[in-house]
C-alpha cells in the first residue's frame, strides 16, 4: 500500500513540473532567461528520480517564485 501512496506523489511532482514548464513557456521574457527557467526545472526533475522531497520542495520555492515575479535576470 506504501508503494500506492508514493506513485501518488510521483503523479503529483509530475503534473505540477508540466506545469511549470509551460508556465516558463508562456512568460513574455529573454531567450536567456527562459533557458535559466528550464535548466532549473530540469534540476529538479533529476533530483525527483533522486529524492522526491526534496525534489517537491524545490519545485514549490521556484513556482513560488514565479508567482510573485521573482525572476532571475539573464545572466544567471
Amino acid at each position: 500500500m506504501e508503494h500506492d501512496g508514493q506513485l501518488e506523489l510521483y503523479t503529483a511532482v509530475a503534473a505540477q513540473l508540466k506545469e511549470a514548464h509551460t508556465t516558463v513557456r508562456a512568460l513574455q521574457v529573454p531567450e536567456g532567461v527562459r533557458m535559466a527557467l528550464t535548466r532549473k526545472l530540469l534540476v529538479i526533475t533529476a533530483a525527483a528520480k533522486h529524492d522526491l522531497a526534496d525534489a517537491t520542495r524545490r519545485l514549490e520555492r521556484f513556482t513560488a517564485d514565479l508567482d510573485e515575479g521573482r525572476i532571475p535576470d539573464e545572466d544567471r
